[in-house]
C-alpha cells in the first residue's frame, strides 16, 4: 500500500492537494476486492469530510476511508494502467484531483536502493495562504527469503530535504524493528540507511510494514512518518508433504474405466500464488501389475486417483498398491522438489460368482415318523468374499416334495444346505423321496456376468423302518349302554392295529390302563370287554352320563410298543330310583293361617323318569288327612299345610307319597318332620320352651348342649381360679403389727396357776408372743400341745406360714375342736387364756376382787345405758334380788 498525502504548513492553510501523478508498483495479477493504495487526506483543521472517487469505476473503487480496490480481476500490462481519484469536501464542495499510474511488479527480485527525501517545497497562491507540497511515497521493497549477505545488507536510504539547515536524526518503528521479532531492521540515525541483519523467512513472516521517522536534535518532528512496506520474495525452499504417509481406498472389482476411487492432498509450505508452492502429482509405481501396470491414474492438479483400465478382479488380486509422487515449481523434474506417499486401494467383492454345489446327487436317510431331523448336508463352493451377501447361499426346493414334508436351511458358518424334515413321514406310505433343489446368492449377480444366477442338484432320501405303536380304531370308541348292566356282561370288544406291516410280529396284547369305577375288564388277547360290577348311571364317576375307561395294546417288536385308546361309556337311564322330599324338616304355626309349608321331590334319574311328580298322604294312620292336607304346585314342587284350624304345638312325623313319571312309576313314602308351634303375626314361632318340652329337634338339641358344655367350663374356670387364689394367699404373709396382732387372744393357749404370789413365773412370759425365745428355749411340760409355735420376732411384720383359714367361725370351731380332745387341757378351757397375772402385767392383779363378798353389794344398773347388747347383762345382775 502506497499512501497518498497532503499536508499544510501553518493552521491558516487551505486544505488540499493539487493535481499531480502519483505512480504505485502492485503484483501483475490483480484479484477483484483486492486493495491497491490508501488515500490519506490530511485537511489542517482535522474535521473535513471528504469523498473520493474513481474516473474508472468499473475497474478500480474508493471506499469512505481512502483505500483503493480492485473492481475485477486483470492482468496489468506491461505499460503502466492510470486513472484518476478525486476528493470532494461534503461541506464546501470543493474538489481536488491526482493521477496514478499502476506499474506492475518487474520479475526480479532484485531492488536497487533509492533515495526517498521527505519534500518540503511550498506552493504560493495568490490568497495569503500557503500550502506545502506532498509528501514522497516509497513504493514496497522486495526482499528475497533465505538471503546468503553479507550482513548487514542496505535496503534503501531516507533523506529528508532539511537536512540542509538542520541536523535530523532517523529511526525506523514497527515488528522487526523496535518490535518483536526485534532487531531484523536498523536504520542509520545519521545518513538514513535503511539495512536488514539476518536472512528472512516468508514462511514465518511474508511481509514487514514499517515507519520512517525524521526529527531535529530537540525531538521536534520535522517531517511526517513515512510508511515503508518489506515483502519478503519466496523462494522454494520447502517439499510437499503428504498428509497421510498411507492412503486407503476401494473399489468395486469390474469397474469400469474412468471409476473414483480416491484423492491423496499434499501441501507446501511456499507461497502457494507462486511456482514454487503449485504441486503436481503423478504414479510412480503399481504392485501387482496384474493384469495391467496401469490400472490407475492420478490427476496432477488435483491429486484425484481413477480406473484407466477394466480387469478388476478380487478374485485374483484383493489389493494394489500404488507409490505417489508430488512435486513443487508445477511438477518441474528439474527445479522443483518432490516427496512421496503410498496409496492402498483394495477391490471390494461384488456378486460375480454363483454358488455351486460340490455334487450332482446328495444321499440321505431318516427314521419314519421323525421330525427335525437334518438327512443331508448340500455343500456348495462360491468364490465371492466369505460371510457376504455374494457369498451367503440361499436353498430351495424346485420339486420332489409336494406335501411340504422337509426344508433346507442355511449353515452361517459353512454355508451348507441342511436338509430337515418337518412332517413325520410313514415307512409304509413312502419309503424314497428324491428331491431337486437349487441354490443360490442373497444378492443377486452383478451385471454382464456370464453365469447362470443358480445350481441345481438332487437329494436322494430313504425312509427306514422303525417300530410303532399300535393304535386302536376308533379311538375314542363309543357305546351306548342302559345302567344297571350286571356284572359278567359282555360290553363290547375294543382291539386295536398294529401299522408295521413289514415286521414279523405276534399278536398284540391288551390290558386296563384306567378304570376309576372298577367296573370293567378286557381280554388281553381278543380285546373283548366285560362288566365286574353294576353299572350305575347315578355313580360320582360318570359326568354327564359319560363314564370313560383306557385301556393299553402292546406288541413284542424291538423296542416293544404300546398304544391307549379310550373306551366312552354313555350309559342310559332307567327308573331305578324313587323320589324323595326336600327338606326333610320344616315349621309351621298351630293355626290355619300361615301354616303352608313348600316341599320339593328329588329324583336321581332324569327325563322321563323324574317329574312331574304326584304327591299325597297315605290313607294309615288316620290322624295324618284328618290334620294335614298337602297341594301340587308344580311336577317338581308341593305345599303341605294343615286341615284343621288347631293343631298342638309339638313335632309331628308327616308322610309323604311321592310317585315319579317313570314307565313303570317308581315312588316312595318320604317322612316330613314337622314343628308346629305358637306364631306371632309375622309367622314365627314364639312358645320355644313348649316345643323343646315336646321334642326338639337335631339344631336345638345341638345347641342346648353347647350351652352346656360352655356352663361347664365357665364353673371349671371358676374352681381354678378359687385355687390358684388360695395358693397366692398361702404364698403371701400377712403384713400386720405385733401391737395389732389379735392371734395373741385366738390362738395362745397356756395354763393358769393358782394365784399371783403362789408361783414363780418369769414376767417375760406376759410379752407379746412373738417377742419371745423360740420353743426350743421353753420347756415342753409349760406349753400346750395345741399353741402356736413361738418365734423370734423379724424387723418387719410377718404373715402366718399356716394356711389362711377361708371363714373365721371354721377356725374358731377347729381349735374348740382340738382343746377339747387335748387330755392335757384345764377344764376351763375357754378361747382366751391368759398365761400369768401378777406383779409387772399390763392386766394389773386381780386379787382385789371378791365374787363372793362384793357381788350383792354391787350395782349393775349402769349397764342398761351400755346399749342393747349388754341388756341380757342388765338383766341378769341388775333390777334387784332376782
Amino acid at each position: 500500500q502506497a499512501p497518498i498525502k497532503a499536508t499544510c504548513e501553518d493552521m491558516s492553510c487551505k486544505t488540499g492537494f493539487p493535481e499531480d501523478v502519483h505512480s504505485a508498483v502492485v503484483s501483475r495479477s490483480v484479484h477483484g476486492g483486492q486493495p491497491l493504495l490508501n488515500v490519506r487526506f490530511r485537511s489542517c483543521d482535522g474535521n473535513k469530510k471528504i469523498h473520493f472517487g474513481s474516473s474508472e469505476p468499473e475497474d478500480f473503487r474508493v471506499g469512505e476511508d481512502g483505500v483503493v480496490y480492485a473492481e475485477r480481476s486483470f492482468q496489468l500490462s506491461a505499460e503502466p494502467t492510470e486513472f484518476v481519484v478525486s476528493a470532494q469536501d461534503k461541506e464546501t464542495q470543493e474538489e481536488w484531483q491526482m493521477r496514478v499510474k499502476l506499474t506492475p511488479e518487474p520479475g526480479s527480485s532484485e531492488k536497487k536502493i533509492e533515495d526517498i527525501v521527505f519534500p518540503w517545497q511550498q506552493y504560493k497562491h495568490s490568497s495569503p495562504l500557503k500550502r506545502q507540497k506532498r509528501d514522497w511515497v516509497i513504493p514496497p521493497i522486495n526482499l528475497p527469503e533465505n538471503s546468503r549477505g553479507p550482513f548487514p545488507q542496505e535496503l534503501v536510504r531516507i533523506r529528508s530535504d532539511r537536512d540542509k539547515s538542520l541536523s535530523l536524526r532517523y529511526s525506523v518503528t514497527g515488528p522487526g524493528a523496535d518490535q518483536p521479532p526485534t532487531g531484523i531492521f536498523i536504520i542509520n540515525p545519521i545518513s538514513g540507511q535503511l539495512s536488514v541483519t539476518k536472512p528472512l523467512d516468508r514462511e514465518q513472516i511474508a511481509s514487514f510494514h514499517l515507519r520512517a521517522h525524521a526529527v531535529d536534535v530537540n525531538g521536534n518532528q520535522v517531517e511526517n512518518p513515512i510508511d515503508i512496506v518489506i515483502n519478503v520474495i519466496d523462494m522454494n525452499d520447502n517439499r510437499p508433504e503428504f498428509l497421510h504417509q498411507v492412503w486407503n481406498g476401494t473399489v468395486p472389482e469390474g469397474s469400469k474405466p474412468g471409476t473414483y476411487v480416491m484423492t491423496v492432498t499434499a501441501i507446501d509450505a511456499d507461497d502457494p500464488n507462486a511456482q514454487n508452492g503449485m504441486l503436481r502429482y503423478r504414479i510412480l509405481s503399481q504392485a501387482p501389475s496384474s493384469p495391467s501396470p496401469n490400472m490407475f491414474t492420478i490427476n496432477n492438479e488435483t491429486g484425484d486417483i481413477i480406473t484407466v483400465a477394466a480387469g478388476l478382479d478380487r478374485e485374483k488380486v484383493q489389493q494394489y498398491t500404488l507409490i505417489i509422487q508430488a512435486t513443487d515449481m508445477e511438477g518441474n523434474p528439474t527445479y522443483g522438489l518432490s516427496n512421496t506417499a503410498t496409496a492402498v486401494i483394495t477391490v471390494t467383492d461384488v456378486n460375480d460368482n454363483p454358488p455351486e454345489f460340490t455334487a450332482m446327487t446328495f444321499y440321505g436317510e431318516v427314521p419314519e415318523n421323525r421330525v427335525d431331523v437334518i438327512v443331508a448336508n448340500l455343500t456348495v463352493t462360491d468364490k465371492d468374499q466369505p460371510h457376504t451377501p455374494a457369498w451367503n447361499a440361499m436353498y430351495r426346493m424346485t420339486g420332489g416334495d409336494p406335501t411340504g414334508r422337509f426344508t433346507i436351511l442355511t449353515d452361517p458358518n459353512s454355508n451348507d444346505g441342511l436338509v430337515t424334515v418337518v412332517k413325520p413321514i410313514d415307512f409304509e406310505t413312502n419309503r424314497m423321496f428324491v428331491l431337486t433343489v437349487a441354490a443360490e446368492n442373497q444378492v443377486p449377480l452383478a451385471k454382464g456376468i456370464q453365469h447362470p444366477p443358480q445350481s441345481t442338484a438332487t437329494v436322494s432320501i430313504t425312509v427306514i423302518d422303525v417300530n410303532e405303536s399300535p393304535y386302536f380304531v376308533p379311538n375314542p370308541k363309543l357305546v351306548r349302554q342302559e345302567e344297571g348292566l350286571l356284572a359278567g356282561s359282555m360290553l363290547t370288544t375294543f382291539t386295536a392295529q398294529d401299522p408295521d406291516r413289514y415286521m414279523q410280529q405276534t399278536s398284540l396284547r391288551y390290558s386296563k390302563l384306567s378304570d376309576p369305577a372298577n367296573w370293567l375288564k378286557i381280554d388281553p388277547l381278543n380285546g373283548q370287554i366285560t362288566t365286574t360290577a353294576v353299572l350305575d348311571r347315578e355313580s360320582i364317576y360318570v359326568q354327564n352320563n359319560m363314564y370313560n375307561a383306557t385301556f393299553l395294546a402292546s406288541d413284542n417288536g424291538i423296542p416293544p410298543m404300546s398304544g391307549t385308546g379310550t373306551l366312552q361309556i354313555y350309559l342310559l337311564d332307567i327308573n331305578d330310583n324313587a323320589p324323595q322330599v326336600n327338606p326333610k324338616e320344616a315349621t309351621t304355626c298351630e293355626t290355619l293361617q300361615p301354616n303352608a309349608i313348600n316341599i320339593t321331590a328329588v329324583d336321581p334319574d332324569i327325563d322321563p323318569n323324574a317329574g312331574p311328580f304326584a304327591f299325597e298322604l297315605p290313607d294309615t294312620p288316620a290322624s295324618i288327612k284328618r290334620n294335614w292336607t298337602i297341594v301340587r304346585i308344580s311336577g317338581d314342587h308341593a305345599q303341605l299345610s294343615l286341615r284343621i284350624r288347631f293343631l298342638e304345638a309339638g313335632i309331628y312325623d308327616v308322610p309323604i307319597v311321592i310317585t315319579d313319571s317313570g314307565n313303570p312309576h317308581a315312588s316312595s313314602t318320604s317322612v316330613l318332620k314337622v314343628k308346629v308351634c305358637q306364631c306371632d303375626i309375622n309367622g314365627d314361632c314364639t312358645d320355644v320352651d313348649r316345643i323343646v318340652g315336646a321334642g326338639l329337634g337335631t339344631g336345638a338339641i345341638i345347641a342346648i348342649l353347647l350351652c352346656i358344655i360352655i356352663l361347664l367350663i365357665l364353673v371349671l374356670m371358676f374352681v381354678v381360679w378359687m385355687k390358684r387364689r388360695d395358693k397366692e394367699r398361702q404364698a403371701k404373709q400377712l403384713l400386720i403389727d405385733p401391737e395389732d396382732d389379735v392371734r395373741d387372744n385366738i390362738l395362745k393357749y397356756d395354763e393358769e396357776g393358782g394365784g399371783e404370789e403362789d408361783q414363780d413365773y418369769d414376767l417375760s412370759q406376759l410379752q407379746q408372743p412373738d417377742t419371745v425365745e423360740p420353743d426350743a428355749i421353753k420347756p415342753v411340760g409349760i406349753r400346750r400341745l395345741d399353741e402356736r409355735p413361738i418365734h423370734a420376732e423379724p424387723q418387719y411384720p410377718v404373715r402366718s406360714a399356716a394356711p389362711h383359714p377361708g371363714d373365721i367361725g371354721d377356725f374358731i370351731n377347729e381349735g374348740l375342736k382340738a382343746a377339747d380332745n387335748d387330755p392335757t387341757a384345764p377344764p376351763y378351757d375357754s378361747l382366751l387364756v391368759f398365761d400369768y397375772e401378777g406383779s409387772g402385767s399390763t392386766a394389773g392383779s386381780l386379787s382385789s376382787l371378791n365374787s363372793s363378798s362384793s357381788g350383792g353389794e354391787q350395782d349393775y344398773d349402769y349397764l342398761n345405758d351400755w346399749g342393747p347388747r349388754f341388756k341380757k347383762l342388765a338383766d341378769m345382775y341388775g333390777g334387784g334380788d332376782d
